[in-house]
């Protein structure tokens, strides 16, 4: 006879051993990625599905996200962000020089669009020898309406010191970059072969600064030609139209020759780059101006179905639609400096196989690869961004190539040698400044070649863009293929 007190304690143990003797599998749980490193997964995808030298960087292997769990376990306990995209880049400062990534977009689509927060003044660095530690700053120019305008401060003048303080080797990132917004600059001079102060000095403040990269745009009558020049500073698309205009000039006073300067074009739109390339010529609309070679995943994948998305053709039309004002040119005069990189190469490199060009300066940069905007999303473009943070990532994602399959990865070599030389400025778009009196003599045929005899040596550190991310990068900014191949794997399931 059972009693009633134990009535319960049999249900118990009944229960218990129906619940063990159960075949039913236990439920594994599945980890999930942290929040805390939600960014850290939107670098690994974005960068296996489009980095162009993913297959040569054995992190990035497809293989690591076969295994759901072991993905999350890496993902989770990989270091901050900026590390991380750093630890995944191929031979960092030998091959991929130029990859970058952002903790806000916002900041990176204003440079992009040539907005910056700047004082007006363009410089480069330089040193008086290798072991020497005194920093000065030499102005190249002034851009209109900023604060540098509305001082004595021109081209040629040279920045000693910041409120006081002589700029050196451990204090001019400070001073010049990341410092105060406003300050003193006290400026100097070239005197007999060495930098002496003058007794002026500047007030400068930094401001947000939208700049129009159609800096210098006249025509010159000589010897029976009439030249064209442009001095042009980026390839900013906004600005496409102004451009544009400048060639609507040039063809209504029926230039023979032009001479484009992009002395300090660090790059920029590889569509703008196709335009400008169009307004040169225009005669070879629908031909070959540039061919794209990505990572083999998406190579395959467009070549298979949209083999036309691989090539930038010349075409008749800016993106808004305008009809662009073409020149017909077979030859054109290029200065470049070793500022000169990307997009402006791209110029050299897409005509090179159709017209004359020649160029007149310093040996180029030598960045012939593209980056794109990848964003936490989905397919990686801004379309349902992830909103709990800001970050984006700008990877090289393929490399440009001319109609003949050529580029030149370590800068393309002058045809006339000649250095900008800080004791012999000149005034920009001045037909006497020396490289484009020399271009001019090389136009018009002219046997002496302006030579300068210098006087003065140097080293140089770096320029006023150094520490801009948009400065020597190539992109484009157009992109069909986000979200048309690859989307990002959904590791939560």
């Amino acid at each position: 006879m059972i009693k009633r007190f134990m009535i319960p304690f049999l249900i118990f143990t009944l229960t218990f051993f129906i619940g063990c003797s159960s075949d039913e599998p236990k439920k594994e749980e599945i980890p999930e990625i942290s929040e805390e490193a939600e960014v850290q997964d939107f670098i690994w995808q974005g960068l296996n599905a489009y980095y162009l030298w993913q297959e040569n960087v054995s992190a990035l292997n497809d293989s690591r996200i076969e295994d759901h769990t072991e993905y999350v376990n890496y993902i989770n306990n990989a270091p901050e962000p900026d590390t991380f995209f750093e630890s995944l880049l191929y031979k960092r400062d030998v091959i991929d020089k130029w990859s970058w990534i952002v903790d806000d977009y916002v900041e990176l689509e204003n440079l992009f669009q040539g907005v910056t927060k700047n004082n007006g003044v363009e410089f480069e660095l330089f040193v008086m020898c290798s072991t020497c530690d005194e920093v000065y700053a030499m102005v190249r120019y002034i851009l209109p309406n900023s604060s540098a305008s509305t001082q004595n401060i021109h081209r040629g003048d040279i920045i000693m010191k910041i409120d006081g303080v002589q700029l050196n080797r451990s204090n001019y990132r400070d001073l010049l970059f990341f410092g105060n917004d406003t300050y003193s600059a006290s400026l100097g001079r070239i005197e007999d072969g060495n930098v002496v102060g003058i007794d002026v000095t500047v007030d400068l403040v930094k401001e947000e600064y939208t700049e129009n990269p159609v800096f210098i745009s006249k025509t010159f009558d000589k010897n029976g030609r009439k030249i064209g020049y442009l001095l042009y500073n980026s390839f900013t698309s906004n600005f496409d139209s102004d451009l544009n205009a400048a060639f609507a000039e040039f063809k209504n006073k029926g230039i023979t020759d032009l001479i484009l300067d992009l002395r300090y074009n660090g790059g920029g739109s590889v569509a703008t780059a196709v335009y400008l390339g169009s307004m040169i010529t225009g005669q070879y609309k629908g031909e070959v101006f540039t061919k794209e070679r990505w990572n083999s995943k998406i190579q395959a994948e467009i070549e298979a179905s949209h083999p036309d998305w691989l090539v930038n053709n010349f075409t008749d039309k800016l993106g808004n639609g305008q009809l662009i004002n073409s020149l017909n040119l077979n030859s054109l005069h290029m200065i470049v400096t070793r500022s000169s990189a990307s997009a402006s190469e791209l110029i050299i490199n897409g005509l090179k196989p159709y017209i004359d060009v020649k160029l007149i300066g310093e040996k180029t940069v030598g960045k012939y690869v593209a980056s794109v905007t990848l964003y936490d999303s989905s397919d990686f473009t801004k379309r349902n961004v992830n909103p709990n943070h800001n970050y984006a990532m700008q990877p090289i994602v393929l490399e440009e190539v001319n109609k003949l399959g050529e580029n030149d990865k370590d800068g393309f070599d002058p045809d006339i040698p000649l250095e900008e030389d800080f004791t012999h400025m000149g005034i920009l778009g001045d037909p006497n400044e020396p490289l484009l009196r020399t271009a001019i003599n090389d136009i018009v045929g002219n046997v002496g070649k302006y030579n300068i005899d210098k006087q003065f040596s140097y080293e140089v550190l770096g320029h006023s863009k150094m520490y801009n991310r948009t400065a020597n990068t190539m992109f484009i900014d157009s992109n069909p293929y986000l979200g048309e191949f690859f989307r990002k794997k959904d590791v939560f399931k």
